[in-house]
């Protein structure tokens, strides 16, 4: 396989490139790349990279992962070919369901129904997509984790290997001929048009069970638990969306399957706070050791540690504890932790305290 290439230099674009820029850059390249534009032997596959790298930066969260990650911040994304969607075929189909995005981008420059893609009409219907919440606690996201997630999709029958036909026994669907799309004319402004859509009887599969499969009731797909193990990478942030193809639920008729949404929630710290690789944190510490320096223990996310506090330290310093941050996302070690020092001032003082720092007072007058 060869070698992924950056996503911006796949786009010839920089990196400060504005929203527009990289939508003018994609028109460009998906009009000369098209496969029913352009035969070159490679210019399906320049395709398929055009169109991933414009679905991961036309998206400012999944940009921002791509950014701060590189592809492994684009894995559940689908940054690895077209995003769960199959061959151009199948594209064809979901392009021609959508009313934006991509699907809305190509019909601009192709027209309409965006036909070129028809040559896989008898797709079926495609599953919807499963969102689904991942909790990870403070330490897990620093560090990555692997963890089971559960959940119930839609997935072919095994009996009828998703025709929803006993005995896989069909014949041609008598609304649409066999074709799996029907045309229908409507009239514009600009005067009658051929409008084709997937045939609503057979799905698009140009097909139909002769009896239906007793297993699914016919339609070719069934509930069921399943179970999945994901790796979360280490300094993932809160708030990412991770994206899987292909595993949600089945499509109807063999219809290409939905994708698996996992939605990351990051557990707050009662003390620490994650930036990047850095751990920030406050530690308030007593007048007379800023005054006097002193030790303190601090957490980490590596256990607990003793600091020194140096003698005459002022509220809001802030000291470092090289590489008790998280894992360096790139490189090796690890981050650093950063802690800003508040000095807590008495506000009610003993009589013998009050004497004492009186006599400091006057000490210091002298």
């Amino acid at each position: 396989m060869a070698e992924k290439r950056d996503y911006y230099e796949v786009l010839g674009i920089n990196k400060s490139a504005s929203k527009q820029e990289i939508k003018k850059a994609y028109r460009k390249l998906a009009k000369e790349y098209h496969p029913d534009r352009n035969k070159e032997a490679n210019a399906e596959e320049k395709f398929r990279e055009i169109q991933e790298a414009y679905e991961i930066l036309s998206d400012e969260q999944k940009r921002q992962a791509y950014n701060q990650y590189g592809f492994a911040g684009t894995q559940g994304f689908g940054g690895g070919g077209l995003g769960g969607y199959g061959d151009l075929g199948d594209l064809g189909d979901f392009f021609n369901s959508q009313g934006g995005g991509l699907g809305g981008l190509l019909g601009e420059m192709f027209g309409g129904s965006f036909g070129g893609f028809s040559s896989n009409a008898r797709a079926g219907r495609a599953g919807s997509d499963i969102q689904v919440n991942l909790k990870l606690t403070f330490d897990e996201a620093v560090f990555g984790v692997e963890k089971e997630i559960k959940y119930e999709r839609f997935k072919t029958c095994d009996v009828c290997d998703g025709t929803g036909a006993e005995g896989k026994k069909t014949k041609k669907c008598e609304t649409c001929g066999g074709r799996g799309q029907v045309v229908q004319v409507q009239r514009t402004m600009l005067g009658s048009m051929q409008v084709a859509s997937v045939c609503p009887t057979c799905h698009g599969s140009g097909e139909v069970s002769e009896q239906d499969c007793k297993n699914c009731s016919g339609e070719g797909r069934l509930r069921e638990k399943e179970t999945f193990k994901i790796k979360v990478p280490a300094g993932i942030p809160d708030g990412i969306t991770l994206r899987f193809t292909n595993r949600g639920n089945a499509g109807i008729k063999n219809g290409q399957s939905g994708d698996l949404y996992v939605s990351i929630e990051v557990e707050t710290h009662s003390e620490l706070e994650r930036r990047g690789d850095d751990i920030y944190m406050d530690k308030h510490i007593d007048v007379t050791t800023a005054v006097l320096g002193g030790e303190v223990e601090v957490p980490t996310v590596h256990g607990k540690v003793k600091m020194k506090v140096p003698e005459g330290t002022q509220s809001e310093k802030i000291l470092r504890l090289k590489e008790k941050g998280g894992p360096k996302f790139r490189g090796n070690g690890n981050g650093d932790q950063y802690i800003r020092l508040i000095v807590d001032t008495p506000t009610k003082l003993s009589s013998e305290e009050k004497k004492i720092w009186q006599e400091l007072k006057s000490v210091s007058e002298k």
